[in-house]
């Protein structure tokens, strides 16, 4: 087996592949999307070096189930062989067996992450979700801790919902080990992280490394020691030392022993110091090492430093420090910039001094200073030049100052976090921070630049689609040095205008890689930076990925704050775009408010937008008439809405925001206009005209590109095209669009919101087995959320409670009528879906009477609940319950429902066959059985037959078992 890591969750696809399920069946079983699938099978095939699935597949099964442990640990795989620390590793195993959190604390260098690497590795069997390992050594932002163990665990953003809680949610239910590498440098984002996390996931422990304390009340300290000195030259320091030295192809010999077991006592037993001194062994021998060291300890004697272990690691930082060539230590100092492994083309970018080919700019001299920094030689000569970069660097790496990395582009060079944190003293110290910090800026934002255009990144090994598995592995290769500039460089006023484009490319990668929270956060960092000009535009995109998240509130706040930075700008018509775009989310989205807004702010909004107005300007205009249409005429039916809608001026107002939207020739403003459009249709009963305009909005936004605000316009029409074609009858196309917002990569980790719409396309199908399998993940990743709600959460619920009411399953159904509670309002639910699925279910099982009481309310009374998507399966089931159970009105309902439903191929066909039972007519109600056939729904086409009686019913009840329904 090839030794690439295996993630968690390609461990799953391949147990799941090893029983020879297709893309779209994990897909179902782990609740993700399809394309999600295909990477990781396309990642597996490369890792385990197998030629197609079917080598695959066998892979797992003679992995006999060990594979998917091993890679469930998710521990990286030491390049080195463990030494000794025997009885660290049994107190350590038994105070993670007692302690729910552990920390693993001492100096830098004393080898806290290899025991706790061991540790971990021999505890994972006692974890029934494995081990998780997440180093946090790469972070510049305490604040970004959440978003490093979310990758570590394989959880992904969910809209409506901030990472941390997503976060929290996913390990809920988990009996998994967390470990968290160098946390000291991000201890006050590590504390409040696990402060929330572990009283919320009781069966989640966590074994932190870090120089200090965490410092959270249900901490458990173990102090690491060195490595011991008893024994001689059996001792565990010594026995390190031999095997590195042997390592390096220069075994001491015998006659050594003793001078080597003095070495290592003098080094206080620091496992990096040994390391350190062993990779000197061929060219300096014992006495050169002893000499060296024996210089440096004399000039650290008396210092300020109150730990002697850490006295020792310094003192052999700063010998191996002084033993390098001039132009090794300066070459040393500037790539320490770097927290992730880098090229050689990126430390010649970044080391040598000089003008930085692509930079636009940015206030440094020529050699490539900060002029505030001083020179990089008083001389003025460089001593790193360009060439002798790759050999420098091998020469680090020789003395164990550096590790070669190798990776699919080439060999990677990084620097262990203690050498990196040495090496940024001693820039600070030579006076070259500005200089080179400034290179690593430029060079980070020439690199996005190329990432942002589908360009290779540093290691020249090409173009790929963005957004594609090559594309993301080059923007994990140097996100996080991204993230390191932009922490350092804000806070520069000559930095200021690179930090921005840094900041504002970087959110448009984030968002290329699905990162929506950061996406958000660097679009208003870049608001920050800018002018006022430049703030309103970032501040739109901010606002877009906001609503790719489901987070209302937000985007009604970046919206105004739009506003005002364009107002600042003197862009009157801009400030009136945004306020305009604020108060129609208010509206348009109020179910993703955490909160209801307040119809009297909303309308202050609008009102101070409607005073901007009379700019000429067409999108302005078209927003007017937008909020318009979702404020004063309610077109989108808000959560603040009253049931005293004006049909008839609210499509009005619909139609004329999307001929505006038209003029503007912007595909998102018009779907956003055609939206409204489709809620005023169908609240004036125009089923069919609202599925017209939700499917336009697919058209509209075809060739769109991936935007935020698009991307979001873009999910939301599928849902709504998916929906309005259901109430229309249209199974296949609410299947097809359904599918396609199900596999949308946005919602990879928010199956509840991916499916709900395919859950109900299903249940009106019949189609049993779908909807109970995709049920359990809908559910898992429902509960994840925080149990949201929305129409369509609670439909999708209601739709599954309905399938086990087909089954003959009381208390399944009871179990998800009790989830439909919770995931919509009462009102939602009783009086529109819900009503119309409770009937189904009743007459399934003989019981008109229910059915009948079920939908009694003549459809004007409810017209707010039936009429969006539910209106014609509404007046179907209620003119067919009013005949089978003998209703007075029974002939009249039905005429009413002929009318409404006309063009509904399904609701026509139900309607077609209540006439034929009123009149007895049974060849008439069997002709309507090839009408639900051609339509797509199985279910009624078997119902149809057990209605007609005698031999037709036992070949309807063996259809319906056939679907896994009971026989009525």
């Amino acid at each position: 087996m090839s030794s690439s890591v295996v993630s968690a969750r390609e461990a799953d696809v391949l147990a799941l592949l090893g029983e020879h399920l297709s893309n779209a069946e994990i897909a179902v079983r782990l609740f993700i999307s399809v394309r999600t699938v295909e990477s990781h099978v396309s990642s597996l095939l490369r890792k385990l070096e197998a030629r197609d699935r079917r080598a695959l597949s066998r892979r797992a099964g003679e992995s006999g189930g060990d594979e998917a442990p091993v890679a469930a640990r998710g521990l990286p795989a030491p390049l080195t062989t463990f030494v000794g620390r025997g009885r660290e590793r049994e107190e350590l195993a038994t105070a993670l067996r007692t302690h729910r959190q552990v920390t693993a604390v001492g100096p830098g260098g004393v080898g806290k992450t290899r025991l706790a690497l061991a540790v971990a590795a021999e505890a994972a069997d006692d974890f029934a979700d494995g081990v998780w390992f997440a180093d946090l050594a790469p972070l510049t932002d305490p604040g970004r801790v959440d978003a490093a163990v979310a990758a570590a665990v394989h959880v992904g953003e969910q809209p409506g919902r901030g990472l941390a809680e997503a976060l929290t949610a996913a390990l809920a239910g988990r009996e998994a080990l967390l470990v968290l590498d160098n946390c000291e440098h991000v201890r006050e984002g590590v504390a409040p992280f696990l402060e929330r996390l572990l009283p919320a996931c009781p069966r989640l422990r966590v074994l932190a490394t870090s120089r200090a304390r965490l410092l959270v009340p249900f901490e458990r300290v173990f102090s690491v020691p060195p490595l011991s000195r008893a024994g001689g030259d059996e001792s565990e320091a010594v026995t390190l030392f031999m095997e590195r030295a042997a390592a390096v192809g220069w075994p001491p010999g015998p006659g050594a022993s003793d001078g080597v077991v003095t070495l290592c006592e003098r080094l206080d037993g620091m496992a990096l110091a040994i390391e350190l001194a062993a990779a000197r062994w061929p060219t300096l021998g014992l006495d050169g090492l002893t000499a060296g060291l024996s210089d440096q300890l004399r000039m650290l004697a008396g210092g300020a430093r109150a730990d002697g272990r850490h006295r020792s690691l310094r003192a052999v930082l700063d010998w191996s420090h002084d033993l390098l060539e001039p132009q090794d230590q300066a070459l040393l100092r500037r790539v320490s910039v770097f927290v992730s492994p880098f090229t050689v083309e990126a430390a010649v970018a970044v080391a040598v001094a000089g003008p930085v080919s692509g930079r636009p700019g940015g206030g440094l001299r020529m050699d490539g200073s900060d002029p505030a920094d001083g020179a990089d030689r008083a001389d003025g000569t460089d001593p790193v030049g360009a060439v002798a970069v790759a050999d420098g660097l091998g020469r680090l790496a020789e003395h164990s100052l550096l590790t070669a990395v190798p990776s699919a582009t080439g060999t990677r060079y990084q620097a262990l976090e203690t050498i990196r944190q040495y090496g940024t003293e001693q820039l600070v110290h030579a006076g070259e921070s500005g200089g080179v910090r400034s290179r690593h800026l430029a060079w980070c934002l020439a690199g996005a630049v190329a990432l942002r255009d589908g360009g290779g990144f540093g290691g020249g090994d090409g173009g790929a689609d963005v957004g594609g598995d090559a594309w993301r592995g080059r923007f994990d290769a140097v996100a996080q040095d991204m993230r390191a500039a932009l922490a350092w460089a804000p806070g520069r006023p000559g930095q200021r205008a690179d930090a921005c484009r840094l900041a504002g490319h970087l959110a448009e990668l984030a968002f290329a890689h699905d990162l929506l929270a950061e996406a958000q956060e660097r679009f208003e960092q870049a608001a920050g930076l800018a002018d006022d000009a430049g703030a309103a535009a970032a501040l739109r995109q901010a606002a877009g990925v906001a609503g790719c998240r489901r987070l209302g509130d937000d985007m009604f706040r970046l919206h105004r704050g739009a506003a005002e930075a364009a107002r600042r700008a003197g862009d009157t018509a801009g400030a009136c775009r945004d306020l305009a775009a604020a108060a129609t989310v208010a509206y348009r989205f109020s179910t993703s408010f955490p909160v209801v807004p307040v119809v009297a702010e909303v309308k202050d909004v609008l009102e101070q937008a409607q005073a901007l107005s009379g700019v000429g300007d067409t999108a302005a205009e078209a927003a007017l008439a937008l909020a318009g249409a979702a404020v004063t005429a309610d077109a989108f039916g808000a959560l603040q809405g009253g049931v005293d809608n004006t049909a008839r001026d609210t499509v009005a107002h619909a139609e004329h925001a999307v001929a505006l939207a038209r003029r503007t020739g912007d595909p998102v403003t018009e779907s956003a206009a055609l939206d409204a459009l489709s809620g005023a249709r169908s609240w004036a009963g125009e089923s069919f005209g609202a599925a017209a305009a939700a499917r336009r909005r697919v058209d509209v936004l075809a060739r769109l590109p991936r935007t935020p605000a698009g991307t979001h316009e873009v999910m939301d029409a599928l849902a709504m095209a998916a929906g309005t074609a259901l109430g229309v009858g249209e199974l296949p196309q609410a299947r097809r669009w359904s599918g396609q917002l199900a596999g949308h990569p946005l919602l990879a980790e928010a199956g509840h919101q991916a499916t709900s719409w395919l859950l109900v396309t299903e249940a009106f199908a019949g189609h049993a087995d779908d909807v109970l399998a995709r049920a359990v993940g809908f559910r898992e990743a429902w509960e994840r959320s925080g149990r949201q709600r929305s129409l369509s959460l609670g439909a999708a619920a209601a739709s599954v409670a309905m399938i086990h009411g087909l089954r003959g399953d009381c208390a399944a159904r009871a179990d998800w009528q009790a989830v439909v509670e919770q995931a919509d309002t009462a009102e939602q639910h009783r009086q529109g879906y819900g009503a119309v699925f409770d009937a189904m279910v009743q007459l399934h099982r003989g019981d008109p009477d229910a059915a009948l009481a079920s939908v009694a309310p003549d459809p004007d009374a409810v017209w707010k609940w039936v009429c969006w998507v539910w209106l014609h399966w509404y007046v179907a089931l209620r003119a067919e319950a009013s005949v089978l159970a003998g209703h007075p009105e029974a002939q009249a309902r039905v005429d009413a429902a002929r009318t409404v439903v006309e063009g509904n191929a399904l609701a026509a066909a139900q309607v077609e066959r209540a006439q034929a039972l009123l009149d007895d007519d049974v060849p008439r109600l069997l002709a309507t059985r090839a009408a639900f056939a051609a339509a797509g729904c199985p279910y009624q086409a078997a119902r149809t037959l057990v209605l007609a009686g005698g031999a037709h019913a036992g070949l309807g009840r063996a259809a319906l078992t056939t679907l896994g329904l009971s026989a009525g």
